[in-house]
């Protein structure tokens, strides 16, 4: 099968209205339905399915979570296998192992869709093989960020091979993605096709700034709490910023494993930081901000940016990953992991908020011509009929 290579009008314009084969019934597998990004795409595409007739399911794996909310909202039906949470057990126990891969199975058997499509790691490894033994027509599997989380997985990474073979498509979210997944995977490129992620309507809408007390300026980070999100050269970036003169206040959303570290860091340097946890009130709190910062030391497509752009926020982030597709001459970009680059960027931000507030507006307006929801179901819904197409034909 050999699909046009990508460009930007094929990714993110208007789906292709010639006529292919309806699109009846699609699966969406995930692990969990947290708060992340991929969850909350994943959930939005589900919906917008939804509302364009198609009949569509929400299989989980492991454990549902907040982004169930999206999917009650709009009569998505959702499975949850209910399979063990410590994900080293699917690779160490051939019993665990078997469970996940005989429930998932005998899901799709009942389900019968014509699409499946698995988002992060181990949904996609797990179910192109039971996809095929399933005989639904259509897999595809979704890369969502670089690959540095697999370093050190060679069990994973063979699996991964395998499952790729037996999949149809791949479907990444930023070209910095589809480009290493050829490097590193192996992957021809006319296997990948790239659609950017969507935002709800909701997200260009004004919000109530946050009551967040501060009579300093504010900076946002939302992001987990995990050490490749550099908040670490964030906090040291700030502590830059105070002996410059130029003291903030640094409100971190999200929560992690690293909370514990980042707090001893702030103390030791007597900074005012507010760890605000994981919160579903991101639009207000991006209302309060001075200016959005992402310190990420790999990233993939940042929905926590997108939101940043929509609402018109100044934005500071790291160049890795599709952050630059983003926010290049609409932002300002530094490198990873050098916290003086970081306090540079938001020096100027603050000291120049007139200028930063025509980048933030130029960011607006480019999240409204590319980011649109209905422009990301549709490319989806596009890619799907062809892959049917194709499998029909065939």
């Amino acid at each position: 099968m050999v699909f046009a290579e990508w460009s930007p009008e094929v990714a993110i314009g208007p789906a292709d209205p010639g006529p292919r084969p309806r699109v009846e019934r699609v699966c969406l597998v995930i692990g969990q339905l947290g708060l992340g990004g991929a969850e909350k795409q994943l959930a939005l595409l589900a919906a917008g399915l939804h509302r364009r007739g198609v009949e569509v399911t929400v299989v989980v794996l492991r454990s549902s979570g907040p982004r169930e909310d999206i999917l009650r909202e709009a009569g998505v039906p959702l499975i949850n296998l209910g399979l063990p949470s410590a994900l080293p057990l699917y690779w160490k126990s051939p019993l665990v192992l078997a469970l996940a891969l005989g429930r998932l199975w005998r899901t799709l058997l009942r389900l019968r869709p014509q699409v499946v499509h698995a988002y992060l790691l181990h949904s996609y490894l797990l179910t192109p093989p039971m996809a095929r033994l399933a005989r639904v027509p259509v897999c595809v599997a979704g890369r969502r960020s670089l690959g540095d989380f697999k370093a050190g997985m060679p069990v994973a990474l063979a699996c991964e091979r395998v499952a790729t073979r037996m999949t149809d498509l791949l479907i990444a979210n930023a070209n910095a993605v589809a480009d290493e997944v050829v490097r590193g995977e192996g992957v021809a490129r006319d296997r990948i096709r790239v659609v950017y992620n969507g935002l709800a309507a909701s997200a260009f809408e004004p919000a109530l700034p946050a009551e967040l007390s501060s009579a300093l300026p504010v900076v946002v980070c939302v992001a987990n709490l995990n050490a490749a999100k550099g908040h670490r050269y964030l906090i040291a970036a700030a502590t830059r910023l105070r002996e410059r003169g130029l003291a903030c206040t640094l409100a971190l959303v999200g929560a992690g494993p690293e909370e514990d570290r980042l707090r001893h860091q702030a103390d030791l340097a007597f900074l005012d930081v507010r760890f605000l946890g994981a919160r579903t009130d991101v639009a207000a709190l991006l209302a309060r901000a001075d200016v959005v910062v992402l310190p990420s030391l790999s990233e993939g497509m940042s929905n926590a940016l997108m939101e940043a752009m929509a609402a018109g926020r100044p934005i500071v982030a790291t160049n890795v990953g599709g952050t630059a597709e983003l926010i290049e001459g609409r932002g300002i970009l530094v490198p990873p992991a050098d916290a003086d680059a970081l306090a540079a960027a938001l020096e100027r931000v603050l000291r120049n908020p007139a200028d930063a507030l025509l980048r933030a507006e130029a960011a607006r307006e480019w999240s409204r011509r590319h980011l649109q929801l209905d422009s990301m179901v549709d490319r989806h819904l596009a890619i799907y009929s062809e892959l049917l197409e194709a499998r029909c034909a065939g």
